[in-house]
């Protein structure tokens, strides 16, 4: 069941309210049973599930419909977007119907984590991912790496003319011939992690330098990649999986290539799409069944031949025309610290990007 979110303006506001004021509840996890994504009914299973999903519908709805069957349990879902949702859920406090919040980024599962609304995730379902991609303190996990890069036009640039780093997009060399998406989550989350590893001094400093390097924005991904197959622009920071979901969209290959940059510089940033347990979560028992679902070989599978995200549990294959998960040269970074989305917005606000 879908439900209506609130207005963008209205709770980025309640979230900085909610942040400051929020408080901790108690209560501890219910531990899950692992599966390999066949999830048997059971008594303490039954019931409904209230998901708030930050991932579109069109996204996620399979993987859920696909838990219902195997699993017997009523999933309602609360579909919007992932910063609205974690400040929904901060705004209503206890009182809140959510038993699992299911995030587009790592940094609205820190904010909650911050203000003490997760709870713990049963360390079996944890441990199946890699300690990068989770709260250290068991709060969320990560369920699918999205990673940055820069998308560009192989007809017009050789990849050898590619910078290494993301700071030199501001070279006059790329002047009007760059895109980006800074009303999109996934830059916005880059923003932040740019600010935490560089200083806001250099990180507002770039920002400056690409508006003065004639940068256009795109309301999403999907249109500077489709830009650039179009001749319109040269490259644009995306997140990886985009070239692949637009070639399928349109059923062609598209004249659009992607570059990582090296060195562990933050346009490189690998996010994740990951998933909470809510402090008092009412059906407990499910929420643990329902992580373990997206933690199984099958949700992971769908999602890596569906959505070309990486998959973040041992067994299963990226799409083999992706560059492997740990080859790229990621920065080094605590993913709960991109809950600093706030200070990340107001930058953007500042310097006159939003």
């Amino acid at each position: 069941m879908t439900l209506v979110t609130r207005t963008a303006r209205q709770l980025r506001f309640v979230v900085v309210l909610a942040l400051a004021t929020a408080c901790t509840s108690t209560g501890g996890p219910v531990p899950a049973t692992p599966g390999s994504g066949t999830v048997a009914p059971s008594a303490s299973a039954a019931g409904i599930l209230t998901v708030y999903s930050g991932r579109s519908e069109d996204l996620v709805s399979g993987v859920i419909e696909d838990f219902e069957q195997a699993s017997g349990i009523d999933v309602q879902v609360r579909y919007g977007d992932s910063a609205e949702l974690a400040a929904t859920i901060l705004e209503e406090g206890e009182a809140s119907p959510a038993d699992v919040f299911l995030s587009q980024d790592a940094g609205a599962l820190g904010a909650l984590a911050e203000a003490g609304r997760l709870g713990q995730i049963e360390p079996t379902l944890m441990e199946r991912v890699a300690p990068e991609y989770r709260s250290e303190k068991g709060e969320w996990v990560g369920v699918t790496g999205r990673a940055r890069v820069l998308a560009f036009d192989p007809r017009v640039v050789a990849e050898s003319d590619l910078p290494a780093s993301v700071t030199a997009l501001t070279d006059p060399r790329w002047k009007d011939r760059i895109g980006w998406a800074p009303t999109n989550a996934s830059f916005q989350a880059f923003v932040t992690a740019f600010r935490r590893l560089e200083g806001e001094d250099v990180a507002r400093a770039w920002l400056e330098d690409m508006m003065a390097n004639g940068v256009r924005a795109y309301e999403s991904n999907g249109p500077i990649v489709l830009a650039i197959d179009a001749g319109e622009i040269e490259a644009g920071l995306v997140n990886h999986y985009y070239v692949l979901e637009e070639e399928a969209e349109v059923g062609r290959d598209l004249d659009v290539s992607t570059h990582f940059f090296s060195g562990g510089d933050p346009g490189s940033l690998v996010n994740v799409a990951g998933v909470a347990v809510l402090q008092g979560a009412e059906n407990r028992a499910a929420a643990d069944r329902f992580v373990d679902y997206l933690l199984s070989q099958d949700a992971q599978t769908f999602f890596a031949t569906q959505t070309f995200e990486y998959p973040l549990i041992s067994g299963v294959s990226a799409d083999e025309r992706l560059v492997p998960l740990a080859e790229i040269d990621a920065p080094a970074i605590d993913l709960s610290a991109l809950a600093d989305l706030e200070a990340t917005l107001t930058l953007l606000r500042d310097v006159g990007i939003l």
